[in-house]
Formats: C-alpha cells, sequence, structure tokens
C-alpha cells in the first residue's frame, strides 16, 4: 500500500511524505503508524494508525505530470454551478475538499474563482467559509501541483493560466 518515502497528499494537510512506518504506544497500545512529515512545513509531524481505514482514506498517491496536464487542459471546459443557499454550499463544497478528488476540487476553485470575480465587480466579496473553503482547495491542489511540477506554490497559478489559454 504505501512504503517509506512515497510523497502522499493527506486531506487538506497538503502533501506529505511518509517519513517511516513505525509501532509506537501512543494510547496505551502498540499501533503501527505511518508518520507523514509534510513537504511544505516543517512544524508539524503527523502519526496515521496503519489499522485506520478512515485515516487512511484520506491519503492517496499524488498526481503524475501526464495526470497534472490533464486536469489543467480540462479545467476551461468545466461547468461551474453556484449554489445559493448557503448551508447547501457549505455542506456540498466541504465534501468535495474532503473526498481528496481532485477533478471536483479544482471544479469547485474555478466555482468559487468565478463567483469571487462576478461580486468584485459589485464591489462585493465572498461570504468568509466560501473563502475558507477557497484557500483550503487552492493549497491542496497548488501544493500538489508544484510538487509534481517541479515549480514554486507561487508560480502554479501563472503555470496553470499559461496552460488553459
Amino acid at each position: 500500500m504505501f512504503s517509506i518515502n512515497d510523497v502522499v497528499m493527506y486531506g487538506s494537510n497538503g502533501i506529505c511524505r511518509i517519513s517511516s512506518i513505525e509501532k509506537r504506544n501512543l494510547t496505551g497500545n502498540m499501533v503501527e503508524y505511518l508518520i507523514l512529515c509534510p513537504v511544505y512545513n516543517d512544524n508539524n509531524t503527523f502519526y496515521i494508525p496503519a489499522d485506520n481505514g478512515e485515516a487512511l482514506k484520506k491519503l492517496q498517491k499524488i498526481c503524475t505530470r501526464k495526470e497534472v496536464d490533464n486536469l489543467i487542459r480540462h479545467i476551461k471546459d468545466e461547468k461551474t454551478e453556484w449554489i445559493e443557499n448557503d448551508n447547501v454550499r457549505k455542506e456540498e463544497y466541504s465534501r468535495i475538499i474532503n473526498s481528496g478528488n481532485r477533478h471536483e476540487i479544482i471544479k469547485l476553485i474555478n466555482t468559487l474563482y468565478l463567483r469571487r470575480k462576478e461580486l468584485a465587480a459589485n464591489k462585493k466579496r465572498l461570504r468568509t467559509f466560501d473563502e475558507s473553503l477557497f484557500d483550503i482547495a487552492e493549497k491542496m491542489i497548488f501544493e500538489e501541483f508544484a510538487y509534481v511540477l517541479g515549480i514554486d506554490r507561487d508560480d502554479v497559478g501563472k503555470y496553470i493560466q499559461e496552460h488553459i489559454t
């Protein structure tokens, strides 16, 4: 399944490297843990129980360059759909982020980006929770794309723009 030195996406926590797989007694029982070190943040370490299916669902192998380019190529073809009801929107957008489905997350980013642009034209702003979900989704995608493409996270937006126009 996963091995030491694999680079994975760990939910909304971003890109991590599996630094080791060790048995530890953190909860009163000896349990095997995957020890994750975030690639872009040296301040955290995550201990994922190897026998916890729910926690393991948050781990995904990162994309290949071909998959990144394919995702970018199809961004402009995505139909965006704004959900008017705040509660329904928050629930659906949170579900998308938690799913880790890159295609859906990119669609979400595009939807929020276009809505932000539309609101800005009327001197309005996204709701705080929309802005927060946008930031989380963008961080997830930009970190992964930056790692796969070997570029700085700050250059990912420019890279995407260059490849969809």
